[in-house]
């Protein structure tokens, strides 16, 4: 067993070099794919430099700004490691924790290792009560549809096989992508195993991009791929 870390960034020069060497650190780590998603600032010089000191890492640049999900389709191709990992290019996650998924990934290959902000014991930092208390809503109410208990359907941290990521065309451009990728992996009758990890939420100020329209395009999916593939 091996593993892909994916980072899609878009405008992330403030913390893109210093999540990518967190990232580095990480033993079990094969690949890195960085994802350009149209920035318009210095982040994709940043990561050409990145590429250029670590032949670990490899670059995929779209001049287009078109949402995660359609950066996370560009990638799907090029993965040849067992498992798959995503990984925002902001500071708010902790990749030490991708060590403690991708090991409980090795008794478990076939099921998706769900990072979870609402369960255990970590340290955790959440800036914006009312985000707090929508996740929480968001989470009971995929639960509710999709008749599995899911404690943090909107977090980043999904380490899956890479046999369901690679073939699984992803149909949503935004954040919603987290929404369709957990609803279509329930549907493979899979585990999907919950575990604790850390997290530092950012303010709209240093760039945290998710907002009141994400919430509602969640509710939508959320019931979109109940019925839909």
């Amino acid at each position: 067993m091996n593993l892909t870390v994916v980072i899609p960034f878009y405008n992330e020069e403030k913390f893109l070099r210093k999540s990518v060497e967190r990232v580095l650190k990480i033993k079990d780590i094969k690949t890195i794919y960085l994802i350009n998603d149209g920035s318009k600032d210095n982040s994709l010089d940043i990561a050409k430099q990145l590429v250029h000191e670590n032949s670990s890492i490899k670059l995929l640049s779209s001049d287009i700004n078109s949402g995660k999900g359609d950066a996370l389709n560009l990638v799907r191709e090029y993965i040849e490691t067992s498992h798959v990992v995503i990984h925002d290019a902001d500071l708010e996650y902790f990749p030490d924790d991708i060590q403690g998924m991708f090991e409980l990934s090795q008794n478990n290959p076939k099921a998706l290792i769900l990072g979870t902000r609402f369960r255990g014991y970590k340290d955790r930092k959440n800036l914006y009560t009312r985000t707090l208390i929508a996740n929480k809503f968001l989470s009971t109410l995929f639960s509710i549809v999709h008749f599995r208990r899911i404690s943090d359907i909107a977090t980043c941290y999904k380490l899956m096989p890479t046999s369901y990521f690679k073939y699984q065309e992803i149909k949503e451009k935004g954040f919603s992508i987290e929404v369709e990728l957990l609803a279509k992996f329930i549907k493979t009758k899979e585990s999907i195993i919950e575990f604790p990890i850390s997290y530092e939420g950012r303010s709209y100020e240093e760039g945290k991009k998710i907002g009141l329209k994400d919430g509602f395009s969640f509710i939508f999916t959320i019931f979109k791929y109940r019925v839909t593939k």
